[in-house]
């Protein structure tokens, strides 16, 4: 039995359960006359049982569709995985080796251990057996073990198994917890019942008593370094049902806790022993059931014992569900939601029951207490505060009416929490969520409470922790219902790692950390803006806002935004305060679009960005609000590369908004970048550095950054010394996570092409490249690579391989395949996703090029597909800017027709237009293509 109650069987069952009696009659009819011993019996055997299994599977699936009742589904398979074992071995000890005059030693019992002990089972999960002898093994017991043992691999089952004697079991449990673990679970399946019985009184008279403590400090342990394992979070995406935080090993955790310490055997007697109120169990029992309806319903679309609920499975299990699309929300979003409110359910179970554990133990359990974090003996006032006093060492409610008297105490008491450094009581946890209703307009508009959420909200050494707390609690949501509506709120995309809630705590998490002092090396700008900022309380409540409105038909920053004018007010903000809250909140993506999407070393790139920003004040707290943001994101998605795009934006864009833009003409810049290269290059002789810096346009010398400049000088003197007509070069850039390969040759309608199919070849991802030509007819292009692996030489290897594949492709001697990457993993993943494409042709983002935006489902070989397009509209590209946020694709090709000039023509920006689009609506086809 599980910890959660099993409700009755419904009248009209799809499943039907098998008994060993009848398996074993059908075998006794199957095998006839012929020797149990025989190959050909033990062939109809399992014949016969693989039929059983299959029924009995189909069965369980047919029931869980119909009525969605998880703990029922893993009880029916656990019947039926119990007859199939009694028969097997009721058949293994009557008809294959039956024994006349057994002896004492001639005994056996076959045990449960494990989930299976527990007496539920996954479609895919593993069998655990325990095989109990009495003394140690004998013939006879060796065979009836390999017999049963056999028969289930033979049944395509994943069988963990252990054989031990009874006093090998009791000494292998006091050494080690994983054994003691098991055999608490274990369960009588056949045979000798007594040899059991022996087992079970021992452990529990020999092992359990005196040993709760040093149990569940164990487990505890446990459970933390599997959550550290698992991100540390609930609140990812992609969550495993069995291992992840606030999934169902948590509850086995309860469940363990619950028969070791308080000898208990089901959650209803933990609400008499005063742990779990009566709602709190039904609550319990809700969330296990919903947990292993997820599961079973995982295990049978995936035909194997997946825990992750990967994108690809997500929409199945919404279907198979009943989760359909509403208020704007997809069905799978509504399933996803409805999994973290389990997850935080399951969460706030473990908290009550640990808590009470901490609180009322805590004197005969100094283990448990060291792990568990001790309480500190006896009652103190905290100056000051009349509503609340130090509890054993806990934050407590001073008198039970505290919140009845004045709610805006809920409030108050996450402030002083935060502000004393202070966890809070078991009792003081259970009285605010029972105090949940007191939560109303009145107080919502209350100056004092909105004052006191507003110290919170900005208080850096404390901020995250008490909003994850006011969140788990449920006071967060009640208080700002626009939170309340994107809690658990899980956007289906691959970008975000986290659900809208937790991203919105941990950018504000990531402000704290800088107010703090952290991230100096990740953040170097963040820190130098910091200090001239007029009032850094508008980041922290602009980062608590600015996803708030997502889950929208609308466009969730203007939707935002409006929020945000409501809000701020309420939270004590002055108008001018309000109206920069909600700038920043329209406005939070666009620094990162234009800093990823477009070229900045186009002038008119920081003009429209400046003309938006207006302000040097309203740049600084937009630089700081989208570090914060794309940091919040998820691990890995905040690079040194897109810092530095953000940097370099900042500052294009800061001397147009402090008067400093008409102070250097374009000329004068290509002087001073000149002069700078030329300083750089002293070595040289001075005709050559004369002669080699006429070989480039202007515009190189505005787009090119200057330690980029010095490195395609070295490039191209040193292939023009040894005369040869294809050059690479390699700069590995650790703190930007980037690799960069320049390639200098001459110059080719499909060179770009060439390149991307290469990098896709030597599965490396591309995030920018810049285009340059020379007067001479060469190419100079660079290609800016995201960063795979730890080593610099390894990253040089992988760069090496792809400046030979250029050459080679250069050559003839080897082709690229138009369908490339199409069997890639990546794009397997991409499947469940579906994206409208979009193609927009511009001429009024820059002075010099016509800009193609291309959006689509990304996929391996997108680029390279593109680009090639692209060629083949005559067309020449100056620069790349590749963006990739989780599915999506985000491609910019600034370009000129093949006379430098901008596309002007309707009809030929119509069928850029129409050839683009047709790369994302013709991903299948599959030819050779030539690279001549």
């Amino acid at each position: 039995m599980t910890l959660a109650e099993a409700e009755p069987r419904p009248k009209k069952s799809l499943f039907v359960l098998k008994t060993a009696e009848a398996i074993l009659a059908d075998l006794d009819a199957l095998v006839g006359a012929e020797p149990a011993k025989s190959t050909q019996a033990r062939m109809a055997v399992l014949a016969h049982m693989r039929q059983v299994l299959a029924e009995a599977r189909a069965g369980a699936e047919a029931e869980l569709l119909a009525n969605n009742r998880g703990t029922r589904c893993a009880q029916n398979l656990c019947a039926a995985q119990d007859e199939i074992i009694r028969a097997i071995h009721r058949f293994a000890t009557t008809r294959v080796y039956p024994v006349d005059n057994p002896s004492g030693a001639e005994a056996i019992a076959l045990s449960a251990v494990g989930g299976y002990g527990r007496g539920t089972l996954a479609p895919g999960s593993d069998i655990d057996l325990l095989f109990i002898l009495p003394y140690k093994q004998t013939p006879w017991g060796e065979q009836v073990t390999e017999y049963v043992l056999y028969m289930l691999w033979d049944l395509g089952q994943k069988v963990g198994h252990a054989v031990r004697s009874v006093d090998e079991c009791i000494r292998m449990a006091r050494a080690d917890m994983t054994v003691r673990t098991a055999t608490l679970e274990a369960r009588f399946l056949t045979g000798d019942e007594a040899l059991y019985g022996n087992l079970v009184h021992r452990f529990e008279t020999e092992i359990m008593p005196r040993t709760g403590p040093e149990f569940i400090a164990a487990k505890m342990a446990e459970r933390d370094e599997r959550h550290k394992q698992m991100g540390n979070t609930r609140y990812v995406v992609e969550p495993n049902i069995k291992d992840g935080k606030g999934g169902l090993r948590d509850l086995n955790t309860l469940f363990w806790i619950g028969k070791y310490f308080y000898q208990v055997k089901t959650s209803q007697e933990l609400v008499g022993k005063g742990v779990l109120s009566a709602a709190e169990n039904r609550l319990f029992s809700r969330a296990e059931d919903f947990l292993w309806t997820v599961r079973c319903h995982l295990h049978f679309v995936t035909g194997r014992a997946e825990e992750k609920l990967t994108f690809d499975v997500q929409p199945d299990l919404a279907r198979r569900m009943g989760y359909e699309k509403r208020l704007g929300l997809l069905g799978v979003e509504r399933f996803m939601k409805r999994y973290f409110l389990v997850a935080k359910d399951v969460g706030d179970l473990t908290r009550i029951i640990c808590a009470s554990l901490e609180f009322h133990h805590a004197k005969d359990m100094d283990i448990v207490g060291r792990v568990l974090a001790p309480f500190r003996s006896g009652k103190t006032r905290i100056k000051g505060e009349t509503a609340f006093i130090i509890d054993n060492g806990r934050l407590n409610i001073a008198a039970p009416d505290v919140f009845e008297k004045d709610p805006v105490n809920l409030i108050r008491m996450f402030m002083v929490a935060g502000r004393e450094e202070l966890l809070f009581h078991p009792d003081a946890i259970k009285t605010i969520r029972d105090s949940l209703r007191l939560i109303d307009a009145r107080l919502r508009t209350d100056p004092r409470a909105n004052g006191h959420f507003l110290t919170v909200l900005t208080s850096p050494l404390y901020v995250e922790r008490i909003l994850r707390q006011m969140n788990e609690s449920g006071v967060l949501g009640k208080f700002v219902p626009d939170f309340g509506k994107i809690v658990a709120l899980m956007q289906f995309n691959m970008y975000h790692h986290y659900t809208v809630d937790e991203h919105l705590i941990r950018a504000v998490g990531v402000m704290a950390e800088i107010a703090n002092g952290g991230l100096r090396k990740e953040l170097p700008l963040t820190h130098e803006l910091l200090p001239q900022l007029n009032d850094t309380r508008l980041l922290y409540v602009a980062l608590f806002l600015h996803d708030i409105a997502k889950g929208r038909p609308e466009d969730h920053s203007i939707a935002g935004a409006r929020i945000a004018r409501k809000l701020c007010p309420r939270f004590g903000l002055n108008p001018a305060e309000t109206d920069t809250v909600a700038w920043l909140i329209e406005y939070h993506l666009l620094m990162s679009e234009i800093a990823q999407a477009r070229d900045i070393q186009d002038p008119e790139t920081a003009k429209a960005f400046a003309d938006v920003v207006q302000s040097p004040q309203r740049l600084a707290l937009l630089m700081i609000l989208t570090a914060c943001d794309i940091r919040a994101v998820g691990p890995g998605t905040w690079t040194g590369w897109k810092g530095s795009l953000l940097r370099a934006l900042y500052y294009a864009t800061e001397p147009l908004l402090s008067g400093g833009h008409s102070q250097v003409s374009q000329s004068d810049r290509v002087n001073e970048a000149k002069d700078a290269l030329a300083k750089a290059l002293e070595a040289w002789p001075a005709v050559d550095v004369e002669t080699y810096m006429a070989r480039h346009y202007d515009h190189y010398w505005l787009r090119a950054e200057p330690e980029l400049q010095i490195e395609h000088a070295r490039m191209i003197r040193q292939a023009d010394q040894s005369a040869q007509p294809f050059a690479g070069s390699i700069r590995v850039k650790a703190f930007e996570g980037i690799t960069e390969v320049s390639f200098y040759v001459p110059d080719h309608p499909r060179l770009l092409s060439l390149i991307a199919g290469a990098c896709t070849m030597q599965d490396a991802s591309i995030i920018g490249a810049q285009i340059f030509s020379t007067r001479d007819g060469r190419a100079i292009d660079t290609f800016r690579l995201r960063r795979s692996f730890t080593s610099d030489e390894d990253e040089k290897v992988r760069a090496t391989r792809i400046i030979d594949t250029v050459k080679q492709l250069l050559q003839g001697k080897r082709t690229v395949l138009i369908d490339l990457g199409k069997e890639s993993r990546h794009n397997k993943r991409l499947k469940p996703f579906a994206l409208p494409a979009q193609v927009s042709v511009s001429n009024a983002i820059s002075e010099k090029f016509t800009v193609i935006e291309v959006a689509g489902l990304d996929r391996i070989g997108l680029l390279y597909a593109l680009t090639r397009e692209i060629s083949d509209l005559s067309l020449t590209i100056g620069s790349a800017h590749i963006g990739t946020y989780g599915e999506k694709a985000v491609d910019v090709f600034y370009v000129t027709d093949l006379t430098g000039q901008k596309i002007h023509v309707k009809a030929r920006q119509k069928k850029i237009h129409d050839a683009l689009m047709g790369v994302f609506e013709r991903p299948e086809q599959m030819k050779k293509v030539a690279n001549g």
